[in-house]
């Protein structure tokens, strides 16, 4: 005859103690984190949601690792990607350290976006909604399956409720800074100043990148880090022997071990102008083997674009895409593979487009229909007595 009592649970006090230690690692973790899908790894908003769905399934960039973005041409795409990166770390009271860039690059972040059309579209969706059992109604959504495994305490979820991992910005708005601002900007210093000595060529121009983001991280082990790089060898903002195998190599193989030091504390991300350093190159090549990720952004010229809005046509509430986007390598951490397939979008044709208010969104690239063809852009569905009707369509 067994004294247990029959209300309680088998096993209900360890299920406690893994709630409670769920709860502390969620409360532990610091603003703008979050463990990964598929593994677990800390991971960090890119700040463009199209752009964190992209990364091999982890929903954002995991620490530790540098992406890569290479652009073609004279536009500057990737510049309005790193502001987002920067802006996001700006907002979750992150270090951002801006290489070889002057304070004016700070001031052309762009502000947050008011809440008022998505609570508009919010309200609408509510309305709208369809009538389903009540158990399908969060199914798919992020985390949902992990809520619904662990009890949480109502602070754990209205904290999980405030907390915002990617914001919207506003490209019509500035970013304000904070007082102390946590912005670093680290300008590549050629010579000493009221020197007018030749310059010394034998000595690296990363050299004080290194130094600061070392010195940085041994101060601060607590905080993130986000280090931003744009327009990396740049002739316009670098000098010739910048370029040198022996400088940029080893500069990038020092800031590799400086994201192997900290796993889970600095991220970076990387511009670069393949107009002026194709991918041919063997420096090219050197400089994507070193990174974790690698994308590269191909732009539409101006007479390529199509046009705004045909009459009739099928996309005439759809921005036309203005260039193409390509995945070269994801940071993929585990023999899964890091969520390939439809997660990864290795097999689309990935096309982007810079808008306002909705920033930079990624989406596959479909060809619009061609002017003149109502048939097509109306469907043209058929069936063997004739052309469907709406009652034929209607279910």
């Amino acid at each position: 005859m067994s004294f247990r009592k029959r209300a309680v649970v088998v096993g209900q006090a360890g299920s406690n103690s893994t709630a409670s230690q769920v709860t502390t690692t969620n409360k532990a973790l610091p603003p703008g984190l979050r463990p990964s899908p598929l593994d677990g790894r800390l991971t960090t908003s890119t700040g463009t949601h199209s752009l964190d769905g992209l990364l091999a399934g982890h929903a954002g960039l995991a620490l530790g690792t540098s992406l890569l973005i290479e652009e073609h041409g004279t536009t500057d795409f990737a510049g309005y990607l790193t502001r987002y990166f920067a802006a996001e770390g700006v907002v979750q009271g992150h270090q951002v350290h801006v290489l070889g860039m002057h304070e004016g690059w700070g001031r052309e972040l762009p502000g947050i976006g008011t809440g008022e059309v998505s609570r508009r579209g919010s309200e609408m969706v509510n309305e709208e909604k369809m009538k389903i059992a009540w158990r399908y109604e969060r199914l798919g959504e992020f985390g949902s399956a992990r809520e619904r495994g662990a009890p949480q305490s109502p602070g754990s979820q209205a904290s999980s409720s405030t907390a915002v991992f990617c914001h919207d910005f506003d490209l019509s708005k500035k970013l304000l800074l904070p007082s102390p601002s946590p912005m670093r900007f680290v300008p590549i210093t050629t010579r000493p100043p009221f020197e007018f000595k030749d310059l010394d060529t034998s000595v690296s121009p990363f050299t004080g990148f290194l130094n600061h983001l070392s010195t940085q991280l041994s101060v601060s082990p607590n905080t993130v880090h986000r280090v931003v790089i744009p327009n990396l060898l740049s002739s316009a903002l670098y000098p010739p022997e910048s370029s040198r195998p022996e400088h940029v190599l080893q500069f990038l193989h020092g800031l590799r071990a400086l994201l192997r030091k900290y796993p889970s504390q600095v991220v970076a991300i990387i511009t670069l102008p393949v107009t002026l350093h194709p991918r041919t190159t063997g420096l090219t090549r050197w400089m994507e083997l070193l990174s974790d990720g690698v994308l590269e952004l191909s732009p539409f010229p101006s007479s390529a674009l199509p046009a705004k809005s045909t009459p009739g046509a099928a996309t005439v509430h759809e921005e036309p895409p203005q260039g193409m986007l390509k995945i070269h390598r994801l940071p993929i951490f585990h023999e899964k593979g890091g969520g390939g397939g439809e997660a990864s979008g290795f097999g689309d044709d990935l096309a982007f487009t810079l808008s306002r208010r909705k920033g930079l969104v990624i989406k596959p690239f479909s060809l619009p229909p061609v002017e003149g063809d109502t048939e097509a852009q109306q469907g043209g569905l058929e069936h063997e007595h004739g052309k469907a009707t709406k009652v034929d369509i209607e279910f």
